[in-house]
Parts: structure tokens; sequence; C-alpha cells
């Protein structure tokens, strides 16, 4: 096939415009709303904690459906799996545009939208490769990567805007319209024919994702139930414990547990002879494996930042969800500059030390962030902390994409695909679950801390306030905090006590959030030994996606 035939000049551009599209879409809607949690806490009726659960469960169920949606994408075709994906992700944007409740919300966004997500976003790669050859692929690829750049840059600004000036809501309107006009318009596309459609191993895609959704909930129930000691031990409202010891260990223990059987499930296929999710041996590729874990870390660090910071901007100091978005902007700004410049500008640097010095910078930025929060911090101190990390990302993304997809041969492009877009879905996943319970789940006790040692309160009041917050405490302002306090018969001065002790706590949880995105990022540097020290310049054309989606 020639590279006429593969993309013709009177075509080729508007299929690519539309791919770029699609890919834009997947990727805006990963962060153009967590500058609007205080809206949807607000409108919704619900709480910070709540929104957390439905961020994390929407990465969550990509990253459980991403390897079995490439599949079906196999046995069904490319263009019919695009067009399927996009009629689920219309629907479930439809769906999350009238949500009155946070239940609906979850349904819609995180289930319906991550479940199209998982279908189309496998897809765009393999009509990229059936599409294009040669340079024009590679180039392809190129924009892809730039159109999700672009994306992640605009999310905040998109989300921010229309929330400032009209709803939340509009956001998922728009993107209806988005989908129902690239299905429309999906013709155009050449479908890709598969010679030998693949099997669907329905129980090793049920193991891989009953054991990521255990370990993640697990995680994300951590704020309420406590790590190992349940958070409330006995009484009514006793956090659910088995032996003594919190349900949170137990369903991280369980889901590990079901991740080792998913792996044996697949070893046991490939020994009968029979398809697997996916070939396990790639496991086995210490480059793939060593990327896979770093564009993980990536995603961890990247989504609990992106949860964390809008919180400190808009619920502690009270700016608009637009303001949120512009001063999220560094970070976006110096992403989109800096993932290009590397290859243009060191075409034969070294992937490992490109991504040692992303890595540390990326640490560098978050520990900042630390030491810059405080009482009477404003809104300047994120600009040097977002520029840090924003070039930190850009660098990791100019090597992470092409370490990954350089790792195995082009007939295996689909299942490393997949694994890709697994780890970086799994890993915003992990970072909202994460870094959100170290943020909220410190709360209760810092508060607690705070006012003990504030003289204006008694030991009686603050013993009782301990009592009533022992099942955890939610990220609130000071006026949402004087709301609760007007219904009871507190003084002005224990008033000001408490307006205090939450001003003071919720600094400390964010630092503590910024200190633990520090400590991720530097445990990623064990693992880029993995990493190719040689320059991978040389080496064959992309045949997956940048690490930027």
């Amino acid at each position: 096939m020639s590279d006429e035939s593969a993309g013709a000049p009177s075509t080729a551009s508007g299929v690519l415009a539309l791919l770029a599209v699609t890919q834009f879409l997947m990727t805006v809607d990963a962060t153009v709303m967590n500058v609007s949690i205080t809206a949807l806490v607000d409108d919704l009726d619900t709480s910070v904690t709540a929104i957390q659960g439905v961020i994390t469960t929407y990465t969550l169920v990509m990253a459980a459906a991403m390897i079995t949606g490439g599949k079906l994408g196999d046995i069904l075709g490319r263009r019919r799996a695009l067009r399927i994906g996009l009629v689920i992700y219309a629907l479930g944007s439809g769906l999350t545009a009238i949500a009155p409740n946070v239940v609906v919300l979850l349904v819609g966004w995180s289930i319906l939208e991550g479940l199209g997500a998982a279908l189309i976003m496998p897809t765009v790669v393999a009509l990229i490769a059936g599409n294009f050859e040669g340079k024009k692929r590679g180039a392809a690829y190129g924009t892809i990567a730039a159109a999700a750049a672009v994306a992640a840059a605009a999310g905040p600004i998109i989300g921010g805007f229309v929330t400032s000036n009209f709803s939340w809501r509009w956001v998922f309107v728009g993107e209806v319209f988005i989908a129902l006009g690239i299905m429309a318009l999906s013709g155009r596309i050449r479908d890709v024919e598969v010679d030998d459609p693949p099997q669907l191993d329905l129980v090793g895609a049920g193991l891989s994702a009953v054991g990521l959704a255990l370990v993640v909930f697990g995680v994300l129930q951590s704020t309420a139930w406590g790590w190992i000691t349940p958070r409330v031990g006995d009484g009514p409202d006793a956090t659910p414990a088995v032996g003594g010891i919190s349900a949170t260990t137990w369903l991280i223990l369980g889901g590990l547990a079901i991740l080792y059987a998913f792996v044996q499930w697949l070893y046991r296929r490939q020994e009968r002879g029979v398809e697997p999710l996916f070939d396990p041996d790639l496991l086995r590729n210490r480059q793939l494996r060593g990327g896979l874990v770093l564009l993980t870390i990536q995603f961890v660090v990247t989504n609990g930042i992106f949860f964390m910071i809008p919180l400190f901007l808009t619920i502690v100091l009270g700016l608009s969800a637009f303001e949120t978005g512009l001063r999220m902007l560094p970070l976006s700004v110096a992403l989109i500059v800096v993932a290009p410049s590397v290859p243009k500008l060191w075409p034969h640097v070294s992937p490992r030390k490109v991504v040692r010095l992303g890595l540390a910078t990326m640490a560098a930025g978050s520990a900042l962030l630390a030491v810059l929060l405080d009482e009477g911090a404003d809104a300047t101190v994120v600009f040097v902390p977002f520029l840090l990390v924003g070039a930190a990302l850009g660098l990791l993304a100019s090597q992470l994409g092409n370490v990954i997809v350089s790792s195995e041969p082009v007939e295996k492009s689909s299942e490393v695909g997949g694994l890709q877009y697994t780890a970086q879905s799994l890993g915003g996943s992990l970072g909202t679950a994460v870094i959100g319970a170290v943020v909220i789940g410190g709360l209760a006790g810092l508060f607690v801390e705070e006012l003990v040692e504030d003289p204006a309160v008694s030991a009686a009041i603050a013993e009782a306030t301990g009592t009533e917050l022992e099942g955890g405490a939610e990220f609130v302002s000071n006026e949402e905090l004087d709301l609760a306090l007007a219904q009871t018969d507190l003084t002005t001065e224990e008033r000001e006590a408490f307006f205090d002790a939450n001003s003071v706590a919720r600094i400390r949880s964010l630092q503590r959030g910024a200190v633990v995105a520090a400590l991720i990022a530097l445990l990623g540097l064990f693992a880029t030994n993995a990493v190719p020290g040689r320059s991978l310049a040389a080496e064959d054309e992309p045949v997956g996606d940048d690490a930027l989606g």
C-alpha cells in the first residue's frame, strides 16, 4: 500500500483533522472539570470527596476497559468501534449535562464516557496506522500528540470560562455535539481490516477490571475508612473492617491477588494455544515495563496536582473557575513548549537523561509548592512551581511515548498501545485517589490539633469536635464553615478559633499532598535504568501515540 493509497491528498488532511479533534475531545475531558469542583459541589449539593470519587472512577473505567476496547476494535472493525464509542460517549455527556445529583454524574461521566473513551482511544491509533504510511504516519502521530498537548493546556481554561460565564453543564452539551459531528463525518476515514480478528478473553478482561477496581477503590476509601486501623472502630458510625483491620487494606490486598491471578491466567491461555487478552511476554520486556511504570508515575503526580491545586485556588482563595484555569496556564504552556522542543533541539539526546531530568524537575516543582503554600499565600505562589511541573511533563512526554512504542515490533503496536493507555489512565486514577486521600484524609486530625492548641476553645469542645470528626472532615471554605457554625451556640471567639483551625488545616494538608507528589516523582528515578541510554532517533518511527494523552 503506497502513501497515496493509504491517505489520498484530497482526503488525508481531513481524516487527520478528524482524528486530531477526536484525540482532543478525549484528552480535554480529563482536565476540563478539575477547575469546576466547587461549582459541581454547590450545584449537586455534594462534597469534594464525592467529586474526587467521580473523577477517579472516570480514569479507572478507562484503565480497566482500555485493552478490551482495543480488542473489540479488532473484532468489530476500527471505524465501527469508533462510531459505537462516540455514541456511548455522547450518551454519557448528555446524561452528565442534565445530572440532578452525583449518582447520575457518576453514571454519565465516569462510566458511560469512560467506556466510550476506552473504545475510541485505541481505535484512533489503529486508524492512523491504516490511513497513513511511512513519513506521513510519523507526522500524523505527531499531530495527534500535539492535539493531546493542546487539549491538556486548554482543558482548565475551557472548563473555567464556561463554568464562570454559563454553567459547567454546557461543557458536556458541547461534547455531545462534537462527538456526533465526528461520527457524522467518520465515513471519510478508511477502515482498517483485521485479517485474523482476535478472540475476546472475557475472563481476562473481568479479572483485570476487578483487580484494578479493588486496588483503586481501596485507596480512594482510605480517606473515610483509614488505611490499616479503622478510622472509627466501633459504634453506629464504625467504618468497615474485618478482624480489626480496615476494609481498605483487604480491598487493596484482594485487588493485588486478583491481578496476580490475571497474569497467571494470561500465561495459562498462552500455553494452551488460546489467545489471551494481551501477550503476557510483553511484561518481560524491560524497556516496555520501565516505560509503563514511569508513564503511570507521571500521571499519578499530574492528576494529583490537577486535583489538589484547584482546591487551594477555588476553596481557600475563592477564585472563580476561570481565574483558576488562568492560574494553571503556566503549567500547560511549559508543557506545550518543552515537549516538542527537546527532540528538535537535541535529536540525539539520551532518553534516560531526559526522563531523569524530568522526574527531578517534577519533584522540585512539587517540593517548592509545599514550601510556598502557607496561610498568607496568594495565587501567585503557584506560578513558578507550575512552570517547573509543566516543563517536567514536557520532558517526560518527549521521550516516554517513543520509549514505549519502540520497545516492541510494529506488529505488537496495538497491544503496546493498549498497555500505554491503560498505564496513563491507571496513573490518573491513582493520582486523584492517593493525593486526594492525603489532602482530605488528614484534615480532621489537623483541624482538631489546631483547636486543642487554641486557648479560646475549651477542652470539652475540642474533644467533642474530635469525636464528631472521627469519620473524617470535608475540604470546605470558611463561608461554608460559617453556615454550619451558625447552627451552634459557639461564642464569637470560639467561631474565630474554628475558622483559624480550618485555614491552617487546609494549608497543611495541601502541603502534605505536594510533598507526597514530590516523593512519588523521586521514586520514579529507580525505574529509569530500564529507559534506553542511547538515542532513539534512529529507531523506527513511532507506532503509538505520544505520552501526552
